[in-house]
C-alpha cells in the first residue's frame, strides 16, 4: 500500500507536536517507546523481526516537499528535493511507512550517495555517518478516512555534516503487538 493511501492528508499533515509537550499523555502507552526512541529504528526492527527485515522502495524521485516539510528543513517554498518513500517490512508485513526529504543542498560531496541507496535502509546510512546529529522528535496521529483507524507517526531532521534530511515514520498496525522494551 503506497504511503499516500495510509491517510487522507497528502502527503503529510501540517500539525506536528514536539514530543516534549503535554501531548505525551494522549499517546497510548504501547506507542510511546517507539515514538520517543532516538536510536536506530532500522536496528530495532531487525531485532524485533529476528532479521526478517527488508525495505521496499515505493518511490525515490525529485519533487516538492509539503509546506510543513519545507519549513522543518528551512527550505524555500517550491524548492525541489529527493522524496523517498519506502515501506519497512518485517516478516513480509509493512510495519513502517517512511518518507524522507533530501534537499538538493544536502547531496554534495560524500552525501551524494543518498541519491540512490536503493533498498538499503536509510537509517543504516544515517547512523553510520561519522558526523550525524538528530533534531527534536515531533509526533502526530493520522486517521484513515474510510475507517478512522489511527496511525501514530514521528519525524525528525537528521544533520549530516550540518546538512538536513527529514525522516518521517508512520507506524502501522502490525507493530502494535510488538513490545518495544523487548526489542
Amino acid at each position: 500500500m503506497p504511503i499516500s493511501l495510509v491517510h487522507s492528508q497528502t502527503p503529510y499533515p501540517c500539525t506536528w507536536h514536539s514530543y516534549k509537550r503535554a501531548m505525551h499523555h494522549t499517546i497510548p502507552h504501547h506507542w510511546q517507546a517507539w515514538l520517543q526512541d532516538k536510536g536506530s529504528l532500522t536496528q530495532r526492527l531487525i531485532r524485533a523481526s529476528n532479521g526478517h527485515f527488508s525495505v521496499r522502495v515505493v518511490s525515490n524521485e525529485w519533487g516538492i516537499p509539503s509546506p510543513s516539510e519545507a519549513q522543518a528543513l528551512n527550505l524555500k517554498p517550491r524548492q525541489k528535493a529527493i522524496i523517498r518513500e519506502v515501506e519497512l517490512l518485517c516478516h513480509d508485513q509493512v510495519w513502517v511507512c517512511a518518507r524522507s526529504i533530501i534537499p538538493h543542498s544536502t547531496l554534495k560531496g560524500r552525501l551524494r550517495l543518498l541519491k540512490s541507496i536503493g533498498t538499503k535502509p536509510l537509517g543504516e546510512v544515517l547512523f553510520k555517518h561519522s558526523n550525524m546529529s538528530r533534531g527534536d522528535l515531533e509526533v502526530t496521529v493520522l486517521k484513515q478516512t474510510h475507517n478512522q483507524q489511527k496511525h501514530w507517526a514521528r519525524r525528525s531532521v537528521f544533520y549530516l555534516d550540518s546538512k538536513g534530511v527529514l525522516v518521517t515514520e508512520v507506524f502501522m498496525p502490525p507493530m502494535a503487538s510488538i513490545l518495544p522494551q523487548d526489542v
